[in-house]
């Protein structure tokens, strides 16, 4: 098997996990975890009744964004079922030969963590039908007309999928998972919740709107809304006494260039060029990505989605379309130039 599609042996009760700072800040039961009450909800439900059967839980899949908590939600499986996390993803998974790898070394009871599981090859998704519905797996010996299929059996597992894109899962597999939840971003007052408890968490001193000023630039993300406290922290621990006031955070924001919309360089980028260069478009996404200097799946994956949920651009069959809400943030008129009272409107993005 690559070395590369070796999963993780993760310990739920083993401390390591907790010496990185992503990791520390990640809630280790459901009643830690902020947001997403309905799927909080259902899960425990699922949890609870596979504690009473004494049986492993059916198979979940966590859909979702990226950074709203599926891996986080994955550790919290196996610590509360008290079996062993093994991670991999999809894309790690090259073979049907490597899952077969991967199937035959658990355990009963463990929980295999897939991330991004849509991006898995077919003949793997095959075995893994198998095993996730009979818990065996066919291992075919030989080559050719001598080549012969052993089937191997599987103790009882759980397998928990991750993905960013559902739609691409096929249907056998999605068919597989007893438990579907779907993570959607995070208003601003759990956003606030969570940026509170971490700056505990991070013994970084606080102010209640310097939180509230975090939480609505992080895009509904709390991966984004961690990452920006970070930050802030460091610019208070260099130009401050290390308390992170509402002063601290516009300042150190407005360095790392994120504005009060939560948009950041790439993001302003795309707008800017959609309307300067492209009257505002449509234009398609390869020709929009190489005005930026970035590659099509980046600007696809990372900015474009967040501009259309912000209702700064739209996309249509002819391509990507900047909104007239875009032309107000960035201050531009319909000709692409800076409005009268431009300098103005540039201030605005970072007030």
């Amino acid at each position: 098997m690559p070395e590369d599609a070796e999963t993780r042996f993760v310990d739920p009760d083993a401390d390591a996990i907790e010496r990185s700072s992503e990791a520390a800040l990640r809630p280790t039961r459901l009643e830690e975890f902020v947001g997403q009450p309905a799927v909080r909800e259902q899960l425990s439900i699922v949890l609870a009744a596979a504690r009473a059967r004494e049986a492993p839980s059916d198979h979940i899949l966590l859909s979702g964004p990226p950074g709203l908590g599926k891996t986080t939600l994955a550790m919290i499986i196996a610590r509360d079922m008290n079996a062993p996390l093994r991670v991999t993803s999809g894309p790690a998974i090259q073979h049907s030969g490597d899952l077969a790898s991967i199937l035959s070394s658990l355990n009963e009871n463990d929980v295999l963590f897939i991330d991004e599981i849509h991006r898995l090859a077919r003949p793997v998704e095959e075995m893994l039908y198998l095993a996730m519905e009979d818990f065996r797996v066919d291992v075919v010996v030989g080559k050719g007309a001598g080549a012969t299929s052993i089937p191997l059996s599987l103790p009882p597992f759980t397998v928990v999928g991750a993905t960013t894109r559902a739609g691409l899962l096929p249907a056998p597999l999605r068919d597989r998972f007893g438990f579907t939840g779907h993570l959607d971003f995070y208003d601003a007052h759990d956003l606030v919740t969570i940026v509170t408890r971490s700056a505990d968490l991070l013994s970084c001193p606080l102010d209640p709107r310097a939180a509230e000023e975090i939480s609505t630039r992080s895009r509904g993300t709390p991966r984004v809304a961690n990452r920006l406290l970070r930050r802030v922290r460091d610019w208070a621990q260099v130009h401050g006494n290390g308390r992170v006031t509402y002063d601290a955070a516009t300042a150190a924001l407005e360095v790392y260039d994120v504005d009060h919309r939560g948009l950041d360089r790439l993001d302003r980028a795309v707008l800017h060029a959609l309307i300067t260069r492209f009257s505002g478009g449509p234009v398609g996404l390869s020709t929009l990505a190489i005005s930026v200097g970035e590659e099509p799946e980046t600007v696809e994956t990372v900015a474009e989605p967040f501009l259309v949920r912000e209702g700064l651009m739209t996309r249509t069959p002819r391509g990507r379309v900047a909104t007239e809400e875009a032309y107000l943030h960035l201050g531009l008129t319909r000709d692409g130039h800076a409005e009268d009272a431009s300098s103005d409107a540039r201030s605005r993005l970072f007030d």
